[in-house]
């Protein structure tokens, strides 16, 4: 399953911010956050940016931080951190099965998604933002 440690999660801090804030809005069925909370480290987030309250429509509670500061960044950051800290959670943990594709290709891109399908014949086994090649070791067995 995938996994984020909350104080170090090797991703910079809009990152980490945009990953959670999204980990909180998702309807995630296995998360080791309760509903309750993740609700709570989304309002508290939306209310460090915005001064109207949060919106409660699912497709509406989106994180946009491009017109914050780099304040607002470290007390997005810090808020989501000590939320966790208080319900004693250092990792988040999720499961979710990849989701099928919501478009399909055009016509123009089926040729070059072929050569990549040619390329990459096996999908990656997991996607955790966690997990960090060394840059010496070979991903392929031998």
């Amino acid at each position: 399953m995938p996994s984020l440690n909350v104080e170090h999660p090797g991703m910079p801090e809009l990152q980490f911010v945009l990953f959670v804030s999204a980990l909180c809005t998702a309807d995630l069925t296995t998360i080791n956050a309760s509903k309750e909370l993740r609700q709570t480290i989304f309002d508290r987030c939306w209310r460090l940016i915005h001064t109207e309250p949060p919106p409660t429509s699912p497709q509406e509670r989106v994180l946009d931080l491009r017109g914050g500061t780099e304040l607002t960044l470290e007390a997005c950051a810090s808020t989501i951190r000590s939320l966790l800290q208080e319900a004693h959670i250092s990792t988040l943990v999720w499961d979710h099965p990849v989701s099928a594709p919501r478009m399909n290709s055009t016509p123009e891109a089926l040729p070059l998604i072929d050569r990549f399908e040619r390329l990459y014949p096996d999908p990656p086994q997991s996607v955790d933002p966690a997990v960090r090649l060394d840059p010496k070791q070979n991903p392929e067995p031998e």
